[in-house]
């Protein structure tokens, strides 16, 4: 007969009380929970959620080396999360091999505690306390909250503005929000062909749901190729995930920053090319910098994607996905196919 220490059945009953939340979680209507649209409308885990980044001892290293890792953290709802620790540094950084350790926690008070079979980690004071799972340290790294090198870029000569706050002269059916932002849905006036689009979004913070319930929306090209956009911060990249061609091509690295950050997306499209009987001869291109880090590049869409329109020899609207979420966006730019790409706007996305 096995006999339970006070200190098993506590421990026992951390573990059962985060599997029945997450469970809950899961059974629970998708839209049953809070939504926030605002920082200052977020939940208590809102502020552990987020990038963490900076050196720390590599485990059993005898010489004490110093390396660069990073960290991001997930809020799961109700206390619980989830957590991606890397060993080269946050995801963009350039630098390989970068291996993910996923991790699981628990928020108590003010302080999280992660752990896998290889690493504790404790969060409190916006700063990430680095452990093995016996409890040697390694190190202490500060929260970070970073920023597309594209971020607020102004629309260069020749760029048609879509929305700037103003109104929304150019965008059908579009709607703006008490801050002057953009709400989800609407429809380009004008028809484009080949371009470089510019627009910056913000994703609501909505811990409970999952998967496409987590602040679900996405670019549709010509109506037709969908550039996925949804909360997918700290997950491994996934065909129908933030940044990808909706179910067509995962992007080559996640670079989703946390709900309720802004974040850009830099696109440069080539539409298909059709013969003098509607046959396709060359297939539509695309280039993605997602926060200014390539995520696609001159990648041939072979049909169109998901839910998008049939592919024929003619554009139509580039449409702003209303998938019952509240999305936000701003600073909306387009630059059409006779126009050159402004090298002050190219000098800034990354590599």
């Amino acid at each position: 007969m096995v006999r339970l220490t006070p200190t098993s059945l506590f421990i026992l009953s951390v573990i059962l009380l985060g599997l029945v939340s997450r469970l809950d979680a899961k059974d629970h209507g998708n839209d049953n929970y809070p939504t926030a649209i605002n920082t200052h409308d977020a939940d208590s885990d809102f502020d552990l959620q987020g990038e963490y980044s900076g050196s720390v001892i590599s485990p059993g290293d005898p010489h004490s080396v110093w390396h660069e890792i990073g960290l991001q953290v997930i809020a799961r709802g109700g206390g619980n999360f989830d957590a991606a620790l890397y060993s080269a540094g946050l995801p963009g950084t350039l630098k390989s091999p970068n291996i993910k350790y996923n991790l699981t926690g628990k928020r108590n008070g003010d302080t999280l505690v992660l752990r896998n079979n290889l690493f504790l980690v404790m969060i409190d004071n916006f700063a990430a306390q680095i452990y093995t799972a016996r409890g040697n340290p390694l190190g202490q790294i500060p929260k970070v909250h970073r920023k597309s090198p594209t971020l607020g870029t102004p629309p260069p000569v020749g760029a048609e503005v879509i929305f700037n706050g103003s109104n929304t002269n150019n965008i059908e059916n579009g709607k703006m929000a008490s801050d002057r932002t953009l709400k989800q849905g609407g429809l380009f006036k004008k028809l484009y062909s080949d371009f470089t689009i510019h627009l910056e979004f913000k994703l609501p913070y909505k811990p409970y749901n999952l998967e496409q319930s987590r602040g679900n929306s996405g670019l549709y090209i010509l109506s037709r190729y969908e550039v996925q956009i949804l909360d997918s911060f700290g997950l491994d990249p996934k065909y129908n995930y933030g940044g990808s061609l909706y179910k067509t091509k995962s992007p080559d690295v996640n670079m989703c920053l946390p709900p309720l950050s802004w974040q850009t997306y830099d696109i440069v499209f080539r539409s298909p090319q059709f013969d003098s009987n509607h046959i396709k001869t060359v297939d539509a291109n695309i280039s993605v910098w997602h926060n200014g880090i390539a995520i696609h590049r001159n990648v041939a869409i072979p049909n169109k994607t998901g839910a998008g329109k049939v592919e024929e020899p003619f554009p139509l609207p580039i449409k702003l996905q209303d998938h019952s979420n509240p999305v936000r966006f701003r600073n909306i730019w387009i630059i059409d196919q006779s126009m050159p790409i402004n090298e002050i706007t190219v000098s800034k996305i990354g590599n």
